[in-house]
């Protein structure tokens, strides 16, 4: 029983993309650990900064909320907004 010549080409063509992905895949994710640490040393990622940033964002979402539930255009009241 002989093999098509044809079949080492077509398993090599099949194969380099692949190995490419994965060596591709590889550098990227080795940097991960440094990019992890890069965000963590970013101004602005200390404990205040993100309780204020939670807490700006619970305000909104309960805008958002108010403004989901009424049928008034919320967008014309004053800034201080009262029910």
């Amino acid at each position: 029983m002989a093999v098509d010549p044809r079949w080492p080409v077509a398993l090599l063509r099949g194969a380099v993309p692949v190995a490419l992905g994965l060596l591709l895949w590889v550098a990227m994710a080795g940097g991960e650990q440094d990019r992890q640490q890069a965000l963590k040393e970013q101004p602005g990622a200390d404990a205040a900064s993100l309780s204020q940033r939670r807490r700006h964002n619970e305000l909104i979402m309960a805008a958002l909320r108010e403004a989901a539930e009424t049928d008034d255009n919320v967008a014309q009241r004053r800034v201080p907004w009262r029910k």
